[in-house]
């Protein structure tokens, strides 16, 4: 079902359900105890361009992340492992021998360079408008200042994001892989979590077909990743209008105060691997430039995909069913 009729690639936030109470972990001998309220912060770093999310580990790479990956078989809650945790449906589940709740429970996983991160849960929440999806409040532990931090970017829209829990690690060319035991926390202003909260669930099913490819053509889309190599282009605040043949969302057709259709055209269709075919950019770059950064990935033709939507170039190994979502964007000149 489509929440909205346009989507903004800065997603606004929706307003939070009760949290599950939290039982507070114990620290490790000199450090201060996680989950303490943390002071609202802003990080200059464009949302539009995120794929998970998170802080960068090096600033101006933008598939560099502090957290890349956590280890369900790497868990400790109140100083002992925990053995038996799983990810059901976006949701972390607790052995019965444990109880109910892991708020609280240390996780271990890793940043893009694979270095060793830690991770605390220090709430759960289910979302206000689709009590399905759990959405994590988390704390990572930051040797350089000794302290526990909120990994997740912050913006003037979400000042104390959270994250969704994502069966599935992401490389930094943007690739979904399946690692079994590992799983992978984004933020709520990054692309893999957007998805999911537009309706994209990847463990979902629609008429006995899985929406994980369909989630992962979206991550490709929210970024502008034509190249399917990870990097995006895009612009914060891109008002953006999506629409897939599941018809899990269709296309806008009525003007709203925030969308105006008929200022908006036909930007590309898409598929898990990037691109599938495209008519034009959306921060108006020439088509060139694309076919530049991923040689021999493109070749012309402007075949005509329904509706008016006609593309100008398209990959040249492409299926014919692997357009799985098609978007609209306002060009330069209409940008809002």
């Amino acid at each position: 079902m489509k929440k909205h009729p346009f989507v903004l690639v800065c997603l606004l936030l929706s307003t939070a359900a009760p949290a599950t109470p939290m039982n507070k972990p114990v620290p490790p001998p000199n450090r201060p105890p996680p989950c303490q309220k943390l002071a609202p912060e802003r990080d200059s770093w464009p949302q539009g361009t995120l794929l998970w999310g998170t802080r960068r580990k090096i600033a101006n790479d933008e598939a560099s992340t502090v957290m890349a990956a956590l280890d369900l078989n790497r868990i400790q809650q109140g100083g002992a492992s925990l053995k038996g945790v799983r990810l059901e449906n976006g949701k972390l589940e607790a052995p019965l021998q444990a109880g109910k709740s892991l708020i609280g429970a240390m996780l271990q996983g890793t940043d893009s360079d694979g270095q060793p991160v830690e991770v605390t849960l220090c709430s759960a929440q289910p979302d206000a408008e689709d009590p399905s999806i759990t959405w994590y409040q988390i704390e990572m532990w930051n040797a350089e200042s000794a302290t526990w931090k909120n990994p997740c970017i912050a913006t003037a829209r979400v000042a104390s994001p959270r994250a969704l829990a994502v069966q599935g690690v992401w490389d930094s060319s943007g690739a979904k892989h399946e690692a079994p035991g590992k799983f992978t926390f984004a933020c709520e202003n990054g692309a893999i979590a957007k998805c999911v909260d537009w309706g994209y669930k990847p463990w979902n099913v629609k008429g006995g077909r899985s929406l994980g490819e369909l989630h992962q053509a979206c991550t490709r889309m929210a970024r502008a990743d034509y190249c399917g190599n990870g990097r995006s282009h895009t612009r914060e605040d891109t008002s953006i209008d999506m629409y897939d043949e599941l018809k899990l969302l269709t296309r806008t057709t009525a003007a709203t105060a925030g969308w105006d259709p008929g200022k908006a055209s036909f930007e590309a269709a898409w598929s898990p691997e990037g691109a599938w075919c495209l008519a034009r950019t959306r921060d108006g770059r020439a088509l060139e430039t694309i076919q530049a950064e991923c040689p021999g990935r493109f070749e012309a033709d402007t075949r005509d995909l329904g509706e008016g939507d006609r593309c100008a170039v398209r990959r040249r190994d492409a299926r014919p069913e692997g357009a799985l979502l098609r978007n609209h964007s306002y060009s330069p000149a209409h940008s809002n």
